[in-house]
């Protein structure tokens, strides 16, 4: 016959139904477990570190990046201060710290992961001040040592007069701004002082917390910096890049040599190269030698631990500290720091890969 039946017709469909069905729910079945599959190779895994100001618009700039690159890796970093930063690293409450001073042998002997110190940046320490139209300022370093002890306390005091031949100084107050926080950067610039002064090292001294003879308070290089930039005849020390991003002044200060030198990447990087790191990459240049060096020069280290307990955080963090010895670099001098150069970075990257599960 050329037509079936429709009984017979709906029994051959019958079936090939039941077969489609059967097709279309393990189809169904084959991509839920291909989704399941897709969204766990792309999970989400977070590395924190807490620590330094010194550095923190150069870490966020990095790690913001890596990130865009590795949109599965995600790195978050609080500028809490180098002294916050080695406590929280120290109680295991982040991945990594940070800390303009480095970390003491007391302080490493406590965590029991072991400690790895990796300078990832350097930088100067300025005298940034708030004087319209004073522009040029130089302080010699008996001058900028008895500000912050308080024995000059006008602009246009005599002393800083003789400085500045030419200058018309304002008959205006000076107000010191300094870390109220405990600060790697304090511990830096402390250091100098001291180094160049016997008063200031039988005085204050040198610490990531000093009792200051004058001044105000700010937390941060972040506070320091809004200090200066809102009070018209303050001066205090910041980390360079803030005060090249909020378009602070900066005094040219009086090296070992006796030469008045301006806060440029040249005049660091002639610091720099006075230094040798030594094998812990741990090294401090309280006062250059050098015509042509800035006075306050200092590297900054991220804190990493020997061990992690979870290998794909060790992993994650290696391959991002790599990068930011490499690619990173490459962005440092837009924001203010001086790149590494090449034989410090070997000798960095020689320690990331000492990071272990």
């Amino acid at each position: 016959m050329l037509f079936q039946s429709r009984p017979l017709r709906q029994a051959l469909l019958v079936p090939l139904m039941a077969l489609s069905l059967t097709v279309s729910a393990c189809q169904q079945r084959e991509n839920t477990t291909t989704g399941e599959q897709n969204t766990a190779n792309q999970t989400t895994l977070s590395l924190s570190g807490a620590g330094a100001s010194f550095p923190a618009p150069l870490y966020q700039r990095w790690f913001k990046e890596y990130n865009t690159a590795n949109p599965n890796i995600e790195i978050s970093y609080q500028s809490v201060g180098s002294g916050a930063g080695v406590k929280q690293f120290m109680a295991g409450t982040v991945d990594f710290g940070a800390s303009d001073g480095a970390m003491k042998p007391e302080e490493i002997a406590q965590v029991s992961k072991g400690v790895v110190l990796l300078p990832m940046t350097a930088g100067s320490i300025v005298l940034a001040y708030n004087l319209p139209g004073v522009e040029g300022l130089k302080l010699s370093r008996q001058n900028y040592v008895d500000i912050l002890l308080g024995k000059i306390t006008q602009w246009n005091d005599p002393a800083i007069a003789a400085d500045n031949p030419g200058l018309s100084l304002p008959d205006q107050p000076i107000q010191v701004v300094y870390r109220s926080d405990g600060s790697g950067t304090t511990e830096v610039f402390t250091k100098h002082l001291s180094a160049i002064s016997e008063e200031w090292k039988a005085g204050p001294g040198e610490a990531k917390t000093v009792e200051w003879p004058v001044g105000v308070g700010a937390k941060g290089n972040e506070g320091v910096t809004a200090q200066i930039k809102q009070n018209q005849g303050a001066i205090g020390y910041v980390e360079f890049s803030y005060a090249k991003l909020q378009n602070l002044q900066m005094a040219t200060l009086e090296n070992k040599s006796g030469n008045f030198i301006a806060p440029t990447f040249e005049s660091a990087s002639k610091t720099l190269e006075a230094v040798t790191l030594p094998e812990d990459l741990v090294a401090f240049i309280a006062d250059p030698e050098g015509t042509d060096s800035y006075p306050i020069v200092t590297y900054t280290w991220l804190l990493a631990y020997q061990e992690y307990d979870n290998p794909e955080k060790a992993k994650a963090l290696r391959e991002v500290l790599k990068w930011s010895l490499t690619e990173g670099q490459k962005v440092s001098q837009e924001l203010g720091y001086i790149p590494l150069p090449a034989n410090v970075v070997s000798k960095v990257q020689a320690s990331v890969d000492t990071i272990k599960p």
